[in-house]
């Protein structure tokens, strides 16, 4: 019987997809290009949620967050929901999450319970003495929750930083501390304590013994840059000049024909509050105005945060080299979702669907099998992540995953194996719930309850500048969109048992 692959899964949280040095000149990403020259780089790859919890579900799943349950920041993908991690296990693989996981709410309750909650979080002996395994199909987890120095750190990275011997407190926020953006940029922490350090050599830590046992193995390296705060360790805060780089700008009037949200964040004090219909705060709702040289050294400190992560990613490609492995694993580098750091006058995420946040870096290496150089603009979800692993794997995918086997499409030997792309985006029951429908050409979003929305002519207008929804020169299209939108979500969740009779 054919030697399974091994799997490994790098993942960073919240990049831009045009962060990859061998699409932009701007930007060095030495790992990520080696990944471009010997794999294939999908440049239509999209998230089916534009936020950390749903997305990151989906990836687990192969479903979209309306039928796994994490549909927004807040909620919890349910325990006992079957994973690709579960299915790989019952073809004979080791299954390993390193970093971060964000499947469960950051508030836990009786009804609710998470262990991804504080005050546990911050409870180092549950994690070293208590904690067990397995957690959504992963055998082997080490985690963490923070990004950069927020008060979130504990877990899984707390305990390795101890046993470093580092006095890692004081280069974090206090537990019941906020996260002054004064404190931005430079980050006080060492590198050699840095979590991409953590989970690069945790992950190979885990590879290496695979190797040495004989099993094959699926591992998701889950790295939590480059999402803010805008803050790494010397020298990458200074590796980019802020005036060099090529600022993203609002053009002026391009939020007039977009839904109210659009615009109010160009105001400095918007009034936000009727969409806030159960008093949790929505992401994205609020002023996006900071000054320009801000805005220029965010960008300059979030590209020097996507460089010190390729550094890590190099490291795990490395070790897959030195275990002599690299031909017999397939990787996949990937976001959860994209990022906002002044496109159309926006910054960071929220109910704002461009290209921008929902689409996302996609690479694949697979020697002999995925073609190395190639470039494809075949459409990619996330949610095909598992059926498609679970296809080279020689498993089926079950009926319940709606994602499509890409399998054929990474191997270069079918053109595309879906005509569409749907994204969700729930915040809050009515005020803010958004759909996306992309097809080869456009790019069509609705919202619950209102009549205005946003199509995009992604070929006459790739920036998104001009939204077409009341252009009577589009009204054909429109309404074509809306029904192929209408076919596709009545068409996206599969029956859970087949029909086998009449009655």
């Amino acid at each position: 019987m054919a030697k399974k692959p091994n799997i490994v899964l790098i993942t960073s949280d919240q990049q831009h997809w045009n962060t990859i040095g061998a699409f932009n000149p701007e930007i060095s990403t030495p790992s990520l290009d080696r990944l471009v020259r010997e794999g294939t780089t999908f440049t239509r790859a999209y998230c089916p949620n534009p936020t950390c919890t749903p997305s990151r579900s989906s990836i687990v799943t192969g479903t979209y967050p309306s039928r796994h349950g994490a549909w927004a920041l807040g909620t919890k993908l349910p325990e006992g929901t079957r994973t690709l991690g579960d299915e790989l296990q019952e073809e004979g693989y080791r299954t390993a999450l390193i970093g971060k996981a964000h499947f469960q709410q950051l508030r836990s309750s009786e009804t609710y319970p998470s262990i991804e909650s504080e005050p546990l979080l911050h409870d180092l002996s549950y994690w070293k003495e208590r904690f067990e395994g397995p957690f959504y199909g992963f055998q082997h987890v080490e985690m963490l929750r923070n990004h950069a120095h927020e008060h979130l750190v504990g877990q899984h990275y707390a305990l390795w930083m101890d046993e470093q011997g580092f006095d890692w407190r004081a280069h974090f926020a206090e537990p019941t501390g906020t996260l002054p953006y004064a404190t931005e940029h430079r980050w006080s922490l060492p590198e050699k304590y840095h979590y991409n350090a953590w989970i690069a050599e945790r992950t190979n830590a885990y590879m290496e013994r695979c190797r040495d046992e004989g099993e094959p193995f699926f591992v998701w390296a889950s790295f939590p840059d480059p999402h803010p705060p805008y803050l790494v360790p010397e020298p990458w805060d200074a590796m980019y000049d802020p005036d060099a780089l090529t600022q993203p700008a609002l053009t002026p009037g391009e939020h007039e024909a977009n839904p109210p949200h659009f615009g109010m964040t160009q105001l400095p004090n918007p009034d936000f509050a009727a969409y806030q219909e159960t008093g949790l705060g929505v992401h994205g709702l609020h002023s996006h105005l900071i000054p320009e040289a801000k805005q220029r050294r965010n960008m300059a400190v979030y590209y020097g945060m996507v460089s010190m992560l390729d550094r890590y990613v190099g490291r795990i490609l490395d070790k897959l080299d030195a275990l002599g492995l690299t031909d017999e694993t397939i990787v996949v580098f990937t976001t959860d979702h994209g990022h906002l750091f002044g496109q159309h006058g926006l910054q960071f995420k929220g109910a704002f669907h461009y290209e921008d946040l929902l689409k996302l870096p996609f690479l694949v290496r697979y020697p002999g099998v995925v073609p190395a150089g190639a470039v494809s603009a075949a459409m990619q979800s996330l949610v095909d992540l598992a059926p498609t692993l679970l296809g080279f794997a020689g498993r089926p995918a079950p009926r319940g995953m709606t994602g499509v086997d890409q399998r054929l499409v990474w191997a270069g030997r079918q053109s595309a194996a879906r005509d569409h792309i749907v994204c969700e985006h729930r915040n809050e029951p009515t005020a803010m719930h958004v759909r996306t429908y992309v097809d080869a050409r456009y790019k069509l979003t609705v919202y619950y309850h209102r009549t205005y929305g946003e199509l995009f002519d992604l070929a006459a207008d790739p920036g998104e500048i001009r939204n077409a929804w009341d252009d009577p020169d589009y009204r054909g299209i429109k309404s074509e969109l809306l029904l192929k939108f209408l076919w596709a979500e009545l068409g996206k969740e599969p029956m859970p048992m087949p029909r086998l009779s009449h009655a």
